[in-house]
């Protein structure tokens, strides 16, 4: 029997876009571009999903260029990679502070394997977007940015989705990060297609990282009662 990880394993071996990018938008697929970050996958979801239970499903936006970007794990940067998850790396070192948050929440749960054994993180779109900025320099985006962007992916997004539910995940709660467009786009999907029977929305790591820093601890414990809400 496959398990939870062989399905990860083998929707990152296919996962692509192709369908038409409005100007200046660019997608990054490590998982095709970057033949040392399946490895990476590999290693990840046979450590910490290799078994037949059943999850309940975070969704973040898109990933960020400087973290799954890159190792090919939701909001985990190399630093996270190699400290938290005990997974070598050679490449070029990256730093992204969502990362870092969600990385501290889950040692705050018990750790990275209890928190994996109860949940796993994706995002609504799987891969990297990126604009041209006004320097010329490519800068992280995000699939709501632009209505024809949004446009463009809603078809992957469901698609998205419905293959993450099929790895075994719990239907009764899902949970968002963000709690702007992202919830927003979010809820209007599932009111189309009834994906979850709830969905609970917190505060996206960048946001609290960014603007909300110094109540860090306050959203972790935040995040905990929400997550143990579930567990218990």
């Amino acid at each position: 029997m496959r398990t939870f990880a062989d399905k990860v394993i083998g929707f990152y071996r296919t996962v692509d876009f192709t369908g038409s990018l409005p100007d200046g938008i660019s997608i990054i697929n490590p998982f095709k571009e970057d033949a040392a970050v399946m490895k990476i996958v590999t290693a990840f979801y046979k450590r910490f999903y290799d078994d037949n239970r059943k999850r309940h499903l975070v969704l973040g936006i898109n990933p960020g260029r400087f973290g799954a970007g890159i190792t090919g794990i939701p909001f985990t940067d190399t630093k996270r990679l190699q400290q938290q998850c005990q997974i070598p790396y050679s490449g070029k070192p990256s730093h992204e502070p969502s990362a870092v948050f969600v990385h501290d929440m889950m040692d705050a749960f018990g750790g990275i394997q209890q928190f994996c054994s109860l949940f796993y993180i994706n995002s609504l779109f799987p891969l990297a977007i990126t604009a041209t900025g006004k320097t010329g320099r490519e800068v992280n985006y995000n699939y709501y940015d632009s209505e024809p962007l949004k446009k463009a992916t809603r078809n992957a997004i469901v698609e998205n989705i419905r293959k993450q539910i099929s790895f075994g995940i719990e239907t009764d709660i899902c949970f968002c990060f963000g709690t702007g467009k992202n919830e927003k786009c979010l809820r209007s999907l599932n009111d189309e297609h009834g994906f979850f029977t709830s969905i609970i929305a917190l505060e996206h790591p960048r946001y609290i990282m960014q603007y909300k820093s110094k109540e860090k601890q306050q959203y972790i414990e935040k995040y905990l009662s929400a997550f143990n809400a579930v567990t218990i």
